[in-house]
C-alpha cells in the first residue's frame, strides 16, 4: 500500500510516517517511480509505534523492542543495556499507574451512571424539588 493509505488507515500524518521510516520503526519497498510500498503488517506496527510513543517511550528504545512484539518470536537481547532496561521499568510502573488511574476514573463514572439511571427510573413526587426535598 501507498503512504496515503498507510496515513488514513492509522491516523498518522505522511510526514510522521516518513519519520517512523527513518527511526528504523517501519519499513517499505520503492517501487519502480520511488515511491514507498507498504506491507499490509505495517498498518498494525504503526499503531504500535504511536501506542508506545503515547506512553512516553522514545523511538530508540521503541526500536529495540519491537521485535519482541513481533510473531514468530526471534529476539537477540544482545543490545539490552542497563540503561534501556531501567527506562522499561520505570515506562511499565508508569503506564500501571495510568491504568490504575483510568480505572478507577472508569470505575467513578459507571457509579455516576448506575445512579443517574436509579434516580430517572425512580418516579419523582411532584412538588419535591419546590421544597428542597432530598432523597
Amino acid at each position: 500500500m501507498r503512504i496515503g493509505e498507510l496515513s488514513e488507515l492509522t491516523g498518522a500524518s505522511r510526514r510522521l510516517l516518513r519519520y517512523y521510516e527513518e527511526q528504523g520503526l517501519i519499513v517499505s519497498a520503492r517501487c519502480a517511480n520511488g515511491y514507498r510500498d507498504y506491507d499490509s503488517s505495517m498498518v498494525d506496527r504503526v499503531l504500535q509505534v504511536r501506542g508506545l510513543l503515547d506512553a512516553g517511550l522514545p523511538t530508540r528504545i521503541i526500536r529495540q523492542i519491537l521485535p519482541c512484539l513481533d510473531k514468530p518470536r526471534v529476539i537477540h537481547f544482545s543490545d539490552a543495556t542497563p540503561e534501556m532496561l531501567a527506562t522499561l521499568e520505570r515506562e511499565r510502573d508508569r503506564m500501571t499507574e495510568r491504568i490504575r488511574f483510568l480505572e478507577r476514573n472508569r470505575n467513578a463514572i459507571n457509579e455516576y451512571l448506575l445512579e443517574v439511571s436509579k434516580n430517572r427510573a425512580s418516579p419523582q413526587v411532584p412538588g419535591d424539588h419546590a421544597r428542597g426535598a432530598t432523597a
